[in-house]
């Protein structure tokens, strides 16, 4: 008896052991549930605050476009933007804001040549890869909007700094490697000079230099209104100085102490506005010394007339004038590239101004430059006054005679000019 009682005991003990067991283990696995539970919990709430914070980002967004399209100036040269635009249809881009670059010690110290002793063909090839390769020099920069040039005069001040920054820039890339040029009096034949208010301005054809020529002369005393100035005085009455007028050590000390400035325009733009007014319009230089040549060598089956006077070049037949290295007649200012015109990468302008903006630009000029106070910068245009200002739906008409090959070909041509003064592609199917 005494072993079945410690038998019983045992088997009694067992029993008590595994309930005591079952007891404890009872409280670990109801406190995994109430984690489990709790983890859940927390998981569903992080969720809907992560998309609350979502929607108040998105929200955030919505008002900034909102905003900045505001803000945004309508201007003849942009296009449509409000509109979703075929891929495939050819058109200038939306401009943004330009890029601010960082400036190297380099930049300023780096060894420039002029773009005018490289042939275009060179810069397409080689130099456009090395200039591709930096990452502030991609093709996406484009062209400043105007809405910022309306604001403050610290603002117009940074757009100056962005393009001097990107032109010296794309000119240290350019000139990598190469020799120091010094300063000749080709460099400098298309610059004017104002001694007066210490003013270099160096011409662009289709830019508003007839406009800024009589400012130039206003600002000299020459006359007391920009409005009384005729177009032939202008262009032939040889009023303005120009800098290669002056001796080597002039030229050096103007360069130094006078205030540079450039005005420029996007260029395909710029050269069907040069074509209208030389090819279209009556004209007795042009006409007879690049029409003529122009068709009998690009013209099959021309008239006598046509061979005799030079009038009715077509706008193909012009470009491949253009395109040709072995012109029948030399290059002309009208529509030579900036960067041969104006040697930006040797002369290091102060002052970067563009068609696109120009009155305001060019007011803001005057008047840091302490200009008399009622002289603004006129608004007119005295050639063909009737006859519609070059514009952007304009010169797509033009370049659409072109086929794909001969519109890239003219963009190699201006392709510096693009780069260096922060101009988009023209089109769409340009590389």
């Amino acid at each position: 008896m005494w072993v079945e009682c410690r038998v019983l005991e045992a088997g009694c003990g067992g029993r008590r052991r595994s309930l005591r067991s079952t007891v404890m283990r009872l409280p670990f696995f109801f406190w995994f549930l109430l984690l489990l539970g709790a983890g859940g919990l927390l998981l569903l709430h992080l969720q809907d605050l992560t998309e609350t914070l979502q929607q108040q980002n998105q929200g955030a967004k919505v008002i900034f476009s909102q905003v900045q399209a505001i803000r945004k100036e309508p201007c003849p040269y942009c296009p449509d933007n409000d509109k979703e635009s075929d891929p495939a249809e050819d058109s200038f881009p939306r401009p943004v804001q330009p890029v601010q670059l960082p400036v190297f010690p380099w930049v300023q110290h780096s060894s420039l040549i002029n773009p005018r002793d490289i042939p275009a063909a060179h810069v397409t090839k080689s130099h456009r890869k090395l200039l591709l390769k930096s990452g502030t020099l991609v093709q996406q920069l484009n062209a400043d909007p105007p809405g910022l040039i309306k604001e403050s005069p610290e603002r117009r001040t940074q757009v100056q700094q962005s393009r001097q920054r990107l032109m010296r820039e794309v000119c240290a890339k350019y000139t990598s490697g190469t020799t120091k040029q010094t300063i000749t009096r080709m460099h400098v034949s298309r610059i004017f000079v104002e001694d007066k208010h210490k003013l270099l301005y160096c011409e662009v054809p289709k830019a508003g230099c007839s406009n800024w020529k009589r400012v130039l002369m206003v600002l000299q005393g020459l006359a007391s209104s920009t409005g009384e100035i005729q177009h032939d005085e202008v262009h032939y009455g040889n009023h303005l100085k120009r800098l290669d007028s002056f001796d080597q050590k002039g030229i050096i000390n103007r360069l130094k102490t006078y205030t540079k400035v450039l005005f420029l325009r996007e260029p395909f733009e710029r050269l069907v506005s040069a074509f209208r007014d030389k090819f279209e319009s009556p004209n007795s230089y042009y006409h007879p010394v690049f029409g003529k040549p122009i068709i009998s060598k690009y013209r099959s089956n021309a008239t006598q007339y046509a061979l005799r006077t030079g009038a009715g070049v077509t706008f193909k037949e012009f470009m491949q004038y253009l395109l040709d290295v072995h012109r029948p007649v030399g290059m002309d200012i009208h529509w030579e590239p900036v960067g041969h015109l104006c040697s930006p990468c040797l002369l290091d302008y102060d002052f970067v101004g563009k068609f696109e903006t120009l009155e305001k630009e060019a007011n803001f000029l005057l008047r840091s430059i302490s200009a008399p106070s009622n002289l603004t910068f006129p608004s007119f245009k005295d050639r063909n006054p009737n006859a519609e200002r070059t514009s952007l739906e304009i010169t797509r008409r033009y370049f659409a005679q072109l086929n794909v090959t001969e519109r890239q070909r003219a963009y190699d041509f201006y392709y510096m000019d693009y780069l260096m003064f922060n101009y988009s592609k023209p089109f769409k199917d340009l590389h």
